[in-house]
């Protein structure tokens, strides 16, 4: 029973841990970066072009993509990365008809 009760009790201190590593403050910086990760590695977003910034947790993007889909899949991808607020969405989509 001893045991049992040992075992618990340091499964619970390892989950108490990990939540509270879990827990850090996310930085401004560190949501820019991971943003801009995010939207560089989607093959659908190819986000070479974009750019992201953040304060307070509110991430800007600006940049120009070929589409629609694009801009909307860019904003998407930026809402899911943890600390964003709320994303404001800048990015522009290229003037077909320019030379």
């Amino acid at each position: 029973m001893h045991r049992l009760i040992a075992s618990l009790m340091a499964l619970f201190l390892a989950a108490a841990v990990c939540l509270a590593a879990d827990k850090k403050p996310v930085t401004d910086d560190s949501i820019s970066d991971y943003v801009r990760l995010k939207l560089a590695m989607d093959p659908e977003v190819k986000g070479g072009a974009l750019e992201a910034t953040s304060k307070d947790g509110v991430v800007t993007l600006t940049g120009v993509v070929e589409t629609q889909r694009q801009k909307e899949r860019a904003a998407k991808l930026a809402k899911k990365v943890k600390g964003v607020k709320d994303v404001v969405n800048n990015i522009t989509l290229k003037d077909r008809n320019a030379k």
